[in-house]
Order: C-alpha cells, then structure tokens, then sequence
C-alpha cells in the first residue's frame, strides 16, 4: 500500500532543508506518481500525468492526448518503409553489441521524432483527431492537449511504490542541485566563509554550508598551509554544473579577495564616498591598492587605513601578513605614478604617452626602496598603472641607462683613445720615450678597466619593468 498522505507533512520540511521551492517538490511527487502508475496500469504510448494535493493527499490521473488531423500523419508506405529502416537498424546494432559489446537501441527509443519531423505515426492512446478533438472541446485545435481522466489505483504494487520512490528522490536531488547552483552562480565574485573539511594532494576542500566549495593549487596563496577545521574566507570565481552537483571553484590568491576584505571594514566602500579603483598583487607577499574619494572632506587612504591601522590590519590578518600599500588615485599621471612607488619617495617623473614610459626620479637613498627587493615594488607599480616604469637616482639621472647606453658610453670611451693615438707623431712619441729614459717612469694612461666597474655600478641603479 503506498501511503500518500505521509508526503503533506514532510513538504516542508523538505523545502526548508534542501532549500527547494515547495512548488518544485509538489512537481516532484506528481511526476513521480505518474511514473509509477504508467509503469503497472499504463499502456505503450501513453501520456499519463498526475496532481498531487500536498493538503489532503488526493492525486488525480490524467491520460494525456495530442490533437492531430491526416496532414500530420504518416502514410502506410512511410510507416513501412520506417520499420524495415528500423528493423536494419536494430539488426545492425544487435551485431555490432555481439562484436563489440555495444549496447543495441530499443525499438521504444526510436519511438520519438527527429528535430524538426512534423509527420507522426498515429497512436491512439497518444493522439486524437482533430474531429474527435472538436466533439470534446469545439474550440480544439491542432497539437492541442485533451486530458482524460483516470481511475487513480489506490493500491499500488511493490514495483510501483518503488519507482514512484526512486523518482521522487532523485528528483528532489536534481531540485536540490539546481537550487545550490543558482544560489552560487549569484554569487560569484563574491566572498564567502567556510571550513576546510578535508585536503587531497595539493587540493583543499571547504564546507560552504550545503556544498563543498575547492580551492585548486594555482587559486592557493604561496606558502599559506591549510588546516582541517580552520575557518577562512575565500573569493568564488566559478560555479560550474556536475552530474554531481554544481562544482564550486573559489580563490584565495585573486586581487579581487583583498577589495572584498576591505569591503567588510569600511563603511565608506559601501557608502560609496570611497572607492578602490584598482589592485595590483602579488599574493602572499604584497598588494598596492589605488583608491579615491568621492565625498569632499573623505580621506581615501586614511579610510582604509583605519584609526591606528585597525582596518588595514584586519586584511593583512586574513592574508597571514600579506603586506598592503594603499595609494590614492589620480587622473594625472605622472602624480599617480609617483604615488604608486610608495613608500619611496619621488623626486620627479618624466613620461612618454605614446609608448606609455615613464621615467621615476628618485633621491639617491631611495633607490633600493622604490625597486623594492627583487624589483616586487616597481613590478607592483607599473602593474597598478599600465605604464613602464624606469627608476633612476637623482644622481644618475643624467647618465644613459640601460645595457645599450653602457655600451655606447664604453664605444666613446675607445674612440676617443683612438683618436689621442692617431694624433701622435714620430716626433711626440720619440720625445715622450727620451723623458721617460731621463725620469725613469712611464707616463700614466688611464685604462678602459679603470673606468667600466663605475659605468656597471651606475647601471646597477636603474631598474626597468612592464606593466603590461
């Protein structure tokens, strides 16, 4: 006996647990109902479809008819010719499942239309006549649906409950899947706290709440180590379908995770006086945040910063002393460029448009500052600005920089010692030889290896990256 006043009270509960629509699931148990009752009571064919009322438990049974007239109808000749077709086809398909294990089609499965067939083969308990149709209903018209109703079998077999209970719950799981998808879909790019459930390889999972959430190798921070039952916050970038459930893909290295961090600890991004324009980063070791103010009288940076640093130091927390500088932003070029070098300071900067190059001129004690160790600081500039970045000394900023210029430098240095050779006579090279004689020593001549560690130490200063 199949029970089916026990789904009214668990609909709800359902709903509530999986987070499914209570409609979805009144679907779900219709659909099921008409599976089960087509597969002990239905004929081949047959369009059955069942409603559920969740309240009182009735179901009422509908077979379901297509209006069709002779215009929409295969002929004898074509039905004939279809079968002999299908019966090579199956024939075929039973040899090749013998040879190979292949798996032949079913003569049921070819009982649907290909895309765009218009013509069917007449079934009486799936088709009505347009005339027939019209007797019912005057106003039918073709492909039109008459419903029938049905004698509802409150005995359902073994059989059927089983189905009618295999259906529901993979349907609700479908419901459930669906639900979680489009509830994370919303939320990419957006941040979302979870727990590490588990980690395999190099792969980290989290428990989000009704999923679990993966954080793949190239979206981890470098050196950030991982604990099972540890709390963090991530960035989704992608929610993907899986015959598994929705895949959701989350990040903690994206530049995108710092903005949304400062988003939770200042009011002012969520106001809008304040805004971050741009991020540039390199995850685990250091961001530059560019930002602006759009509400007179609100410091952008001081904003973010926070009084004694208590926002700034929120973020650098969560990024396990992730370093971040915070700059404020500006039309004018040369000024947000400078402001990009930060924590150096910029004595002046030069710009190329065009070629989109800039030259930073910066005091002599600065230099190493604004490279930054391993050029990080100038790298993260010129990525914040778009623009290539050259950072020279005040000292140096008159002399050529670059491999090129050394070499040219080193290039003028030997022709001019070309040229003092060639305008030595006979006459001045014997008297230069007679003086030496006489003192005993030789003249002095300043060497090219002299000269060139000085050129090579110059050049060391300069450091020159692409923001693209």
């Amino acid at each position: 006996m199949f029970d089916l006043k026990q789904f009214g009270p668990a609909i709800q509960q359902i709903a509530e647990e999986k987070g499914i629509a209570v409609d979805k699931i009144v679907e779900t148990i219709g659909m099921a109902l008409a599976a089960a009752y087509k597969k002990d009571y239905g004929k081949k064919g047959q369009i059955i479809r069942a409603t559920f009322d969740p309240k009182t438990g009735d179901v009422t049974m509908r077979q379901v008819k297509i209006v069709v007239d002779e215009s929409m109808l295969k002929s004898d000749e074509e039905i004939a010719a279809e079968d002999e077709e299908r019966a090579s086809r199956l024939a075929e398909g039973v040899r090749r499942a013998a040879e190979g294990g292949m798996r032949h089609r079913d003569e049921d499965e070819d009982e649907f239309l290909g895309e765009g067939e218009k013509k069917v083969r007449f079934n009486p308990e799936k088709h009505l006549m347009l005339d027939e149709a019209q007797k019912i209903n005057p106003g039918a018209k073709l492909e039109d649906e008459i419903e029938f109703p049905l004698e509802f079998k409150e005995d359902f077999g073994r059989i059927a409950a089983q189905t009618a209970k295999q259906v529901i719950i993979q349907r609700i799981r479908e419901a459930e899947r669906d639900a979680i998808y489009n509830e994370y879909k919303d939320r990419e790019g957006e941040l979302i706290t979870g727990l590490i459930q588990r980690i395999e390889g190099r792969n980290v999972f989290i428990d989000v709440g009704r999923t679990t959430a993966l954080l793949p190798p190239e979206e981890q921070m470098p050196f950030e180590r991982y604990n099972i039952g540890e709390r963090i916050k991530m960035l989704v970038i992608a929610v993907e379908k899986n015959p598994r459930g929705p895949g959701i893909i989350v990040s903690r290295s994206h530049p995108r995770l710092v903005k949304k961090l400062f988003e939770l600890e200042v009011p002012e991004i969520a106001s809008g006086s304040v805004e971050i324009k741009l991020i540039a980063r390199e995850a685990g070791s250091r961001s530059k945040i560019a930002v602006v103010s759009h509400q007179d009288g609100v410091d952008p940076v001081g904003s973010l910063v926070g009084q004694k640093g208590v926002r700034v130091s929120t973020v650098i927390h969560e990024l396990n002393g992730e370093k971040i500088d915070i700059i404020e932003w500006s039309e004018d070029q040369p000024n947000f460029i400078a402001h990009a070098l930060s924590p150096s300071k910029v004595v002046d900067v030069e710009i190329r448009p065009e070629t989109r190059e800039a030259r930073a001129i910066v005091p002599d004690d600065q230099l190493s500052l604004a490279i930054g160790k391993g050029g990080q600081n100038v790298r993260l500039a010129a990525k914040l600005t778009g623009w290539k970045i050259d950072v020279r000394s005040d000292k140096k900023a008159e002399e050529p920089a670059g491999p090129d210029n050394e070499a040219a430098a080193e290039a003028k240095t030997a022709a001019e010692t070309d040229t003092k050779d060639s305008e030595k006579t006979p006459e001045t090279e014997t008297a230069t030889e007679e003086k030496e004689e006489k003192t005993g020593k030789e003249t002095p001549t300043k060497s090219k290896k002299e000269t060139k560690p000085k050129k090579k130490r110059a050049a060391k200063k300069s450091k020159t990256t692409n923001g693209s």
